[in-house]
């Protein structure tokens, strides 16, 4: 007599391929949380402007004559302090944005790099602009004008550029935001720029860069 053997059905034979809708969606679901990685440095990037921007301006404000009413730096250590600050920030922000899609091949990561490497090269000319434009006569007050609106001018197409790669609206406003607060300040006058350059520049930085870090900490939910 000879014994039956039940051999077990393979697994895939007993549970259905995926449908074409849940494979789509298991691809979607994939590349958002891709994008969700590839994002997760911006709020930093955001948070270290927001506080650079904010203390270095209210620095340079404290700075002048007719600036700050309660108290006055002397004007080369609020110089320091802002000058300090805002190379920490285009550092960090060069280091974030060239780690932003480590791990990942072909255009992305070549477009994080590009962006990471574009903070400090257009921050560097638009400072050389400054220092020509000194040399060949510019005064004081014309500088003190001249740099707040060059550097918020550089940061916001940066935001816009950004926002572009990675289709982030946050970073749309933020640059939008920041464009304006650069093409405005100057009309406020020297020393008062500094003031609107702090709050509408910096304020919009800091608070990015809480909405950005909440929703992307939505999405891992």
């Amino acid at each position: 007599m000879t014994d039956h053997i039940d051999h077990p059905a393979p697994a895939d034979l007993d549970e259905a391929p995926p449908s074409a809708d849940e494979a789509l969606a298991l691809i979607r679901e994939q590349q958002s949380a891709l994008e969700r990685d590839q994002l997760s440095g911006i709020p930093w990037i955001l948070g270290v402007w927001g506080v650079a921007w904010t203390v270095g301006f209210l620095a340079l404000w404290s700075g002048y004559d007719g600036g700050n009413p309660w108290f006055q730096l002397p004007l080369g250590l609020a110089a320091t302090i802002f000058g300090v600050l805002l190379l920490v920030s285009i550092i960090i922000s060069a280091v974030i944005g060239m780690r932003l899609n480590r791990g990942v091949r072909g255009p992305s990561n070549f477009s994080g790099a590009v962006y990471g490497i574009a903070w400090p090269v257009v921050s560097l000319g638009a400072y050389l602009i400054g220092v020509a434009l000194a040399v060949n006569g510019m005064d004081s007050t014309l500088q003190s004008l001249y740099f707040p609106a060059i550097y918020a001018l550089v940061a916001g197409v940066m935001y816009l550029m950004g926002a572009a790669l990675w289709r982030s609206i946050d970073q749309l406003v933020l640059g939008a935001v920041i464009i304006v607060a650069g093409t405005i300040a100057p009309f406020f006058g020297a020393p008062t720029n500094n003031l609107v350059m702090a709050v509408l520049g910096g304020g919009s930085f800091l608070i990015a860069a809480l909405v950005m870090h909440l929703g992307l900490k939505r999405g891992r939910a």
